[in-house]
């Protein structure tokens, strides 16, 4: 089965994630700067940070997908997996904005990250054992330390954001800033899969020489 309808229906799928949780930002009913800190601040600090986990999940996916040629049913079970732990992202931003990083939803939202990046490692996984030994994704993705790295420091900060209360205090902030550190992390431009693509074709268009 080729990739493009399974790139199509997820790319679909975090469209309507990313207009959800938009929808959920709250107006404020002021027209000044306290108005817009006191009612909309939090909000909008929220939906940028899962915006930015959806960007990166919908960049990785894209690179991911441009390394396999095959598409099996336990990969498109994965991806609905992976897609399931997604589409939770407009609930748990929504209730930790409301809560103002009450201890429980933060806790939750934490969890909701945690869950979507091992998805992401089922869904890796299933597309490696179905290409075989010779996996162009395994060979791409190396030693994968970010993606060994990231469910450690959710952890942390899933630990962390259990330390807070009904109200923000320090270790509500320690853990929000484990959360932050993952996405800064994934920011950063990864070429492993550009550069495989690149010697892929490099090396089927260099000339045979006896």
């Amino acid at each position: 089965m080729p990739t493009g309808r399974l790139e199509a229906f997820s790319d679909g799928v975090l469209a309507i994630i990313i207009t959800i949780m938009v929808l959920e930002l709250k107006v404020p009913h002021g027209h000044d700067l306290h108005a817009f800190t006191s009612e909309a601040g939090t909000g909008l600090l929220t939906y940028l940070l899962s915006f930015v986990y959806i960007g990166i999940y919908w960049n990785n996916h894209h690179h991911m997908l441009h390394v396999t040629d095959r598409i099996t049913g336990g990969v498109l079970w994965a991806n609905l997996h992976l897609l399931f732990w997604l589409s939770l992202f407009p609930f748990t931003t929504a209730w930790t904005d409301q809560s103002d990083f009450a201890r429980t939803p933060l806790v939750f939202y934490g969890i909701n990250l945690c869950a979507a990046a091992i998805a992401y490692f089922v869904m890796q996984t299933a597309i490696i054992r179905a290409q075989g030994p010779d996996s162009a994704l395994k060979r791409a993705i190396g030693r994968d330390a970010k993606g060994k790295l990231s469910p450690v420091l959710y952890i942390a900060g899933i630990c962390s954001a259990l330390g807070g209360g009904d109200h923000p205090n320090a270790w509500t902030y320690v853990g929000l800033a484990f959360f932050v550190a993952v996405a800064v992390m994934w920011l950063v431009p990864d070429r492993r899969i550009e550069r495989s693509l690149s010697n892929a074709s490099a090396n089927t268009d260099a000339p045979v020489t006896d």
